[in-house]
């Protein structure tokens, strides 16, 4: 499998020394890819690799992912991937608005941050972006108290044995996942520890609750402020309407929400899952490089 060379560089973002890996020329047109909940920048070499063009492709570990590091905290806020993209972009970007992508998480990050700045954006691609279930002011107390009693006991990831455990570890969660790219995954996704054993590069307050309700019409009200064109992928067999509530709720939900688009353009991936872009990297690929132009 040929894979292209990726470098990565280290930048002060707000308190953070975030990690920021590269394909591709400097000199080329820029590509912003944001990762998933639980993933890393380098998730997207076999979309990178399939790519046709010339493109100078940069995606950040987001804070509590990968390489990056920054202060402990007990929880993750959304505004703060919004603040760390912001400072990302200026620093690698100042003027020219730039072409965006986000996976799932990232795929919110990327269509909220599309709303609030919609000149620094020039098309906007968000993958399996779909958000969370819609809900009520009544849910708060309940959330809080949760919230609560989680920090009483603080989360913990496992470790594995070995890199090939890793690796048999993302099969379980996605059996298309080829062994060879499973490998590749796996020395990203985790690294041996002192003791022998292999640390997910994931902080484990991300397995916390969050206190905050996710308000989806301050979402939409966001959304309907992008001004760029928006390219919406989601995988034919996605796993993501079965946290939604079943697809009976989700898919009319879903195309509600797309509703407040001002011009998107809808493409469907067959033979995929949620993590689309290791299950079908090259169709991924012809679509980001047609809708980009």
């Amino acid at each position: 499998m040929f894979m292209k060379n990726s470098t990565s560089d280290f930048i002060q973002i707000r308190d953070h020394r975030y990690h920021c890996r590269h394909w591709g020329n400097p000199e080329a047109p820029k590509l912003f890819m944001l990762h998933g909940w639980m993933d890393v920048g380098a998730s997207f070499q076999f979309v990178v690799d399939a790519l046709k063009q010339d493109w100078h492709v940069i995606a950040p570990d987001l804070r509590g992912f990968g390489l990056t590091t920054g202060p402990k905290t007990d929880s993750y806020w959304f505004p703060d991937y919004l603040a760390d993209l912001d400072a990302i972009l200026h620093h690698y970007s100042p003027d020219a608005p730039i072409n965006l992508i986000g996976h799932s998480m990232g795929g919110n990050v990327v269509g909220i941050y599309a709303g609030i700045r919609p000149e620094r954006i020039a098309k906007l691609i968000i993958l399996e972006g779909f958000g969370l279930p819609v809900t009520q002011p009544n849910q708060a107390p309940k959330r809080y108290k949760k919230w609560l009693d989680e920090l009483r006991q603080k989360p913990e990831m496992r470790t594995y044995r070995s890199a090939a455990e890793v690796a048999q570890r993302l099969q379980k969660t996605n059996p298309r996942l080829s062994d060879e790219r499973a490998a590749f995954l796996a020395q990203h996704w985790a690294r041996e520890n002192d003791l022998g054993q292999w640390e997910i590069l994931g902080d484990p307050a991300h397995k916390m609750s969050s206190p905050i309700l996710y308000r989806v019409e301050e979402v939409m009200a966001c959304w309907e402020q992008i001004s760029a064109p928006v390219l919406w992928v989601e995988a034919d067999q996605t796993e993501i309407f079965a946290l939604l509530g079943g697809k009976e709720v989700a898919r009319p939900e879903a195309d509600r929400r797309l509703t407040y688009f001002k011009q998107v353009r809808k493409e469907v991936v067959s033979a995929a899952g949620h993590m689309l872009h290791h299950d079908q990297p090259v169709v991924l690929a012809g679509l980001i490089e047609e809708f980009l132009g």
